[in-house]
């Protein structure tokens, strides 16, 4: 789903708003949660899930054509844990 497909559904469901306005909510609501997971804050949406950011150790790798040893730096990486009613939904819709 497209951040367009999000926004056409909710103004379906929501009569009386403008596109323009839902358009505008969800750019919000997508801005908020990055500043938010920027900052290091944990963001968990009852019967949804959770998103933190993690943070990677530096890891020495070699490059299988060179041999060389290459260092790759640390760096933050996004987990989300879907909620357990999402998880049984999802079974359920098998």
């Amino acid at each position: 789903m497209l951040k367009r497909d999000l926004v056409e559904k909710t103004t379906a469901n929501l009569n009386g708003y403008l596109k323009k306005d839902i358009s505008k909510a969800v750019d919000i609501i997508i801005e908020t949660m990055s500043e938010s997971l920027d900052e290091g804050n944990r963001i968990e949406i009852r019967g949804f899930g959770s998103f933190s950011v993690r943070k990677r150790k530096e890891k020495k790798k070699k490059n299988p054509q060179t041999g060389e040893i290459m260092n790759i730096p640390p760096r933050k990486t996004l987990h989300f844990a879907m909620s357990k009613s999402l998880k049984e939904a999802l079974i359920e819709s098998k």
